[in-house]
């Protein structure tokens, strides 16, 4: 008798993201700097070789996702999922500075594809419930983000790293696997964009790239992250000089944090499709603003964790709303490069 049970596209889409996160993740987080050690590269070096995947990611995605928006989602995601399945055997061969820079150039442009064009593909296929699924998409990939440091760390022996770059492979596998699955129905089948003259569409390029609504909420994106960097980058120092907290209990702090935000984004999402974008962006950017500034008066571990929880919320209530309302005042002729024009802003708020 046959099986009548078959996962949903958006479903694999899913599972392809957060398979395919975890694998590039679990690449650099702690892996990367513990492996740049064993080859004898020096500090000053290996802020060049991590930034090299960023900067790809940078120069690759707007390009990547403008031509997704001519060709088709499928076939630039299937490009970025055979680059997750082969980029971390690559790090087996590595054995200098420079191979290990083109292998990274090499990974980081799967992320480069993937992040705007997977968003893309959700938003063309949800008019009605987008924020929502964007955001279960978005924190299905956190959910990668969030294992992969952990089981990196653990599967790294001594100077053997081996075992982790495998790990990542049959993750980066697996990502292909899902991908390949997809059915791609109506807009994860192919982009809305038709033929069109390339002047036409040289003039859609130019109206996303000065469209206000656009930039202005990337802005709001880049403002939030530089605010989420700043904390997850200062909070730590301060608390080891000032406390007697121990790494392990500083690092629970993030650690719920990053579960909040993954468990909120898609209720957050909800309540954008409810209620409106922009009240919700507003609510979780004076939430984020009030809780960054209570951070500064208080070291009791219990209250922080509660802080840090509800600075997570704030996160997740912006971010759940910007990707979705870029999605929606964008035409469907070039959501690709609006997506990717915000990830742009993205990035720059996490340099």
């Amino acid at each position: 008798m046959k099986s009548k049970f078959k996962l949903s596209p958006f479903l694999l889409l899913c599972i392809m993201g957060g398979l395919a996160i975890f694998s590039s993740t679990m690449s650099k987080s702690p892996v990367l700097p513990l492996f740049a050690g064993s080859l004898g590269i020096p500090d000053k070096t290996l802020g060049f070789v991590a930034a090299a995947s960023t900067i790809v990611g940078i120069l690759v995605s707007f390009p990547a996702a403008t031509l997704s928006d001519i060709i088709g989602r499928r076939r630039l995601l299937m490009i970025a999922a055979f680059v997750f399945a082969t980029a971390p055997f690559g790090y087996l061969f590595v054995h200098a500075v420079w191979s290990l820079v083109l292998v990274r150039v090499y990974h980081g442009l799967a992320t480069a594809i993937l992040g705007p064009i997977a968003m893309a593909a959700v938003a063309d296929t949800y008019s009605t419930g987008r924020g929502e699924k964007m955001a279960w998409y978005s924190s299905a990939t956190m959910v990668g983000r969030f294992l992969a440091p952990l089981l990196g760390g653990a599967l790294i022996f001594g100077n053997d790293f081996h075992w982790v770059y495998l790990a990542d492979g049959l993750l980066g596998i697996l990502a292909f696997s899902a991908a390949v699955f997809i059915p791609f129905p109506n807009g994860l089948t192919v982009a809305p964009a038709v033929k069109r003259e390339k002047r036409d569409y040289g003039k859609e390029v130019i109206a996303i790239v000065t469209h206000r609504g656009i930039l202005s909420t990337s802005l709001v994106e880049a403002v939030q992250y530089f605010a989420y960097g700043a904390v997850e980058t200062f909070l730590p120092r301060y608390l080891t000089e000032n406390t007697k907290f121990s790494t392990l209990a500083i690092g629970g702090l993030f650690t719920g944090q990053i579960l909040v935000v993954a468990l909120t984004k898609p209720i957050m999402g909800r309540l954008s499709d409810r209620h409106g974008r922009v009240p919700i962006i507003i609510t979780g950017l004076v939430l984020g603003g009030i809780i960054t500034a209570a951070l500064a008066f208080t070291v009791n571990w219990f209250v922080l964790i509660v802080l840090v929880g509800l600075f997570g919320l704030g996160l997740a209530t912006v971010t759940a709303s910007t990707s979705a309302l870029v999605a929606d005042i964008s035409k469907a002729t070039s959501r690709g490069s609006a997506m990717a024009c915000f990830r742009r802003s993205w990035i720059s708020g996490n340099l």
